[in-house]
């Protein structure tokens, strides 16, 4: 089973005016449109300029059509340094209502942050969008466009995920032979293991109906950067559709993401993704509790 228990801590965000009130789980129904849950891991510097895109382009649209509803949830994976403090700025400006910070009291990883986060929104949609506004954030609207295009929803599941494989041409050419070996032999690890016929497993800019963000982050067991990985796998294991659309994307200085280390990490954390599923030490099943 996957361990989804949280510290006291956890289950609480403040309001504006400084209240505790209780996160919601995933499993009560939607009460919002929309729900964009923001990992971040000291993040004071790079989170205003991708809050204040994305909270410019909610209101917009907001303002456009009254009826579109949503949240903003900052997940504070553990951070040493302001990330809380400059989230909490957004909730005093807003209010509650829109942006919810979620502190962690230890650090989980990107994939335990963006699950936490998951499952205390109140969505009918959920958007996980990196800190580093590396995504250009209208391009929701691509990727919304691509999750109604799936005609077969089946108990109203699917995902879209962004897309940067249209620009590996112009990223091979700028990287150095070692790093592009790196990234092919990533490429060629998820493709044998994992995930086929999805060119970019990686991209942080991924849309979930409520249905499909329970049943995969219900069933998440990796934390650390191939957590991607493991939704998608877990998605195709229930035949849940994925589309895939290209999004505009720019690299932003400040990654978490060490060369080597990291796609060596990653490597390891796709071939025991595989042995734990074929051994059974993991097993997906089809009704999960959370809490």
């Amino acid at each position: 089973m996957v361990d989804q228990t949280r510290h006291e801590k956890e289950k609480h965000f403040l309001t504006a005016e400084g209240k505790k009130e209780c996160f919601p789980s995933l499993m009560d129904p939607p009460s919002l449109e929309l729900s964009v849950v923001v990992p971040s891991y000291n993040e004071e510097l790079r989170l205003p300029l991708m809050m204040d895109e994305a909270m410019e382009y909610l209101e917009k649209r907001q303002k456009e059509n009254p009826s579109f509803t949503y949240e903003v949830i900052v997940v504070d994976d553990g951070s040493k340094d302001k990330t809380t403090e400059v989230a909490m700025k957004y909730t005093k400006k807003y209010g509650a209502q829109k942006v919810r910070v979620l502190t962690l009291v230890k650090n989980r990883g990107k994939g335990g942050a963006v699950r936490m986060g998951a499952l205390s929104c109140r969505g009918r949609l959920v958007l996980m969008a990196d800190a580093d506004g590396a995504t250009k954030f209208a391009d929701i609207e691509k990727v919304e466009e691509a999750l109604q295009s799936i005609s077969e929803k089946p108990d109203n599941m699917a995902i879209s995920c962004g897309s940067r494989a249209h620009l590996e041409e112009q990223s091979v050419a700028q990287r150095s032979v070692f790093r592009t070996f790196l990234m092919y032999g990533f490429h060629f690890l998820v493709w044998f293991f994992c995930v086929r016929g999805i060119k970019d497993t990686q991209c942080g800019f991924k849309l979930f109906t409520r249905e499909a963000a329970l049943k995969t982050f219900s069933s998440l067991h990796v934390e650390r950067w191939a957590f991607d990985v493991e939704l998608l796998f877990i998605a195709q294991c229930f035949d849940i559709p994925v589309a895939e659309v290209a999004v505009n994307w720019t690299e932003i200085e400040g990654s978490k993401l060490v060369p080597f280390w990291s796609w060596l990490q990653m490597g390891r954390d796709l071939v025991f993704i595989r042995l734990r599923y074929l051994t059974g030490a993991w097993r997906l099943e089809s009704e999960r509790k959370t809490q």
